[in-house]
């Protein structure tokens, strides 16, 4: 009985995840298709290959999600709460900043990883293979780099206390970001990228110099840790500035 429960929850949420990246990746590629027609004309082939890793992605996202998910509704075992008293309400804002803190450190310091010579081989040259990358390409993972980004909110929501809205903040920011920064052009306004706050934000411009130079700009979020350690490279040339 508690198997079939946690593999429901894991399938539920494997089709939760599947569904989301369809969602969000193609209304981002229909935009694409709008403001910059012909943009993946070319690229058919590409974006087939994208979907499929994607997909394949989205299955080892679901199965800890929906460990954590069974795990919290049946038992109470992480530390996601639903009341909006249970903690400070200037807590909420804080809790959402940490986690996208902690995500963007782990994975700044696991992309790195992953440019190794023989760890890009293996695994991330999958994602690299998208060139340029498209808004189909932000789950385009080999299973082993798959795994590394999996397991990251599961662990966190362990750890560090997070309302349920807060949660699904995370995880909005997280998906619209990782399909945003592949998309091949610039959606936010010129006066947000260069803007002081737009300095420390990882935008397609930013990105989209990672894909090019491979050996830059590695950061998810925040461009802290790119600049902390000499790895900013700045935006790319071929956006418009």
């Amino acid at each position: 009985m508690m198997t079939g429960a946690i593999l429901l929850s894991a399938l539920a949420m494997t089709a939760t995840v599947a569904l989301r990246y369809l969602a969000t990746s193609g209304i981002f590629a229909w935009m694409t298709r709008r403001v910059r027609p012909g943009l993946y004309a070319q690229l058919k082939p590409q974006i087939a290959s994208e979907i499929r890793w994607s997909l394949l992605s989205a299955a080892i996202y679901g199965v800890p999600a929906g460990i954590v998910a069974w795990g919290w509704q049946q038992h109470g075992w992480t530390r996601i709460h639903i009341g909006w008293n249970d903690y400070p309400l200037w807590y909420l804002p804080l809790s959402l900043f940490v986690y996208l803190a902690v995500h963007d450190t782990w994975f700044y310091w696991i992309h790195r990883w992953m440019h190794r010579p023989r760890w890009f081989k293996i695994a991330h040259a999958v994602h690299h293979a998208s060139k340029p990358p498209t808004a189909w390409a932000a789950m385009s993972f080999h299973p082993v780099e798959a795994i590394t980004g999996a397991v990251v909110i599961p662990v966190l929501v362990f750890l560090v206390p997070i309302h349920v809205a807060m949660l699904g903040l995370v995880l909005a920011i997280m998906t619209v970001m990782g399909v945003t920064n592949h998309m091949g052009w610039e959606m936010f306004p010129r006066a947000l990228v260069h803007s002081r706050l737009g300095n420390w934000l990882i935008t397609a411009s930013h990105h989209q110099r990672h894909h090019e130079q491979y050996t830059c700009n590695y950061g998810l979020y925040f461009r802290f840790w790119d600049r902390l350690c000499g790895t900013d490279r700045g935006l790319s040339d071929g956006f418009a500035r």
